[in-house]
């Protein structure tokens, strides 16, 4: 079993009273997602979880709430596969609640084969990173009144690689690539995982393409963040190896670390008092504390934000401000 070894350290260290604050959080069934949500409800928060509707949401929010029976739990059902869900989701969130402190952008898929969801993008890409652009273009007016409204996005080391292509971006679900050989999924390359490389670099320059244009707004009270959970052992590997994207047995994730230290990021960056806009919060390698750290160029290069907040603009509409 794998030892959590940074938890409490940075629930010391690097997290804030969270008591009045609304926070929403997707993929919460298992893995980072789940230990987010668990933590912030021990600080305080109303946490607002967003999953598909299945018996494991409805067995992850029992057990949330079995393990913080003081916390405060809302389950709001979002598909992130599905445009109309996404948005049914957001306008049920804006008639109940006037004000929205914390979107954390966690969810995500890894390594699926090449198909389309039911808008016609790529599972992946609009799973990973079309949706999060949508939940926050629909749930940015409670964000705008939060005096700390933070939009926290989930990205992995698999944001390294070549750059952004427009058409990953495109409704073409389905004819990206393939789904890669045998060999090709065993060694982590292929189509398969250029698309997964392609969702978490824009998790990323979404983050960057955001921060700047809050800043040529002049809207200072909505931070944006950045985080990622270097080699964590989630339900994330499990999926991807059922559906023939990688090998189960995988020697590498014997270095994985626990679920929990694996969402220091996210935590950090959701309750960190002294975070800023554009922070980004990992580990420095696979595994280890979730320090600050300096993006990498691609994460920041004008093309790639241009790439991306376009594709995602397509896909669902202007992002008003």
């Amino acid at each position: 079993m794998t030892t959590t070894q940074h938890l409490d350290t940075l629930l010391a260290k690097h997290t804030q009273d969270m008591t009045g604050k609304v926070v929403a959080i997707t993929g919460t069934t298992s893995g980072t997602g789940y230990v987010c949500a668990r933590e912030l409800a021990k600080l305080g928060a109303h946490v607002i979880v967003l999953n598909r509707e299945s018996e494991r949401s409805v067995a992850s929010l029992a057990s949330l709430k079995s393990e913080v029976p003081e916390g405060r739990f809302e389950a709001v059902a979002c598909d992130l596969q599905s445009f109309a869900s996404v948005r049914e989701a957001c306008a049920h969130i804006r008639a109940k609640h006037a004000v929205l402190d914390v979107l954390c952008n966690n969810a995500g898929v890894m390594a699926l084969p090449d198909r389309a969801t039911v808008d016609g993008y790529d599972v992946q890409l609009q799973t990973n990173s079309i949706s999060a652009f949508l939940l926050t273009k629909e749930l940015f007016p409670l964000l705008r009144k939060s005096p700390d409204g933070r939009v926290v996005n989930h990205s992995s080391m698999a944001r390294l690689g070549p750059p952004h292509e427009a058409k990953y971006f495109a409704k073409l679900g389905g004819d990206l690539g393939g789904d890669g050989t045998d060999e090709e999924n065993s060694s982590f390359r292929g189509p398969r995982w250029a698309r997964y490389h392609q969702s978490k670099l824009a998790n990323a320059t979404f983050t960057y393409g955001l921060k700047a244009r809050l800043e040529s707004q002049g809207i200072d009270n909505v931070k944006v963040l950045l985080a990622h959970p270097g080699l964590a052992k989630t339900n994330l590997q499990v999926t991807t190896a059922q559906t023939g994207g990688m090998d189960s047995n995988a020697e590498f994730m014997a270095q994985a670390q626990s679920a929990e230290d694996g969402a220091l990021g996210i935590l950090r960056a959701c309750a960190d008092p002294l975070a800023k806009s554009g922070d980004f919060y990992g580990p420095e390698r696979w595994t280890g504390f979730a320090d600050k750290l300096a993006p990498e160029e691609l994460l920041t290069d004008p093309n790639n934000l241009e790439i991306c907040w376009k594709g995602c603009e397509a896909a669902v509409g202007t992002f008003e401000f």
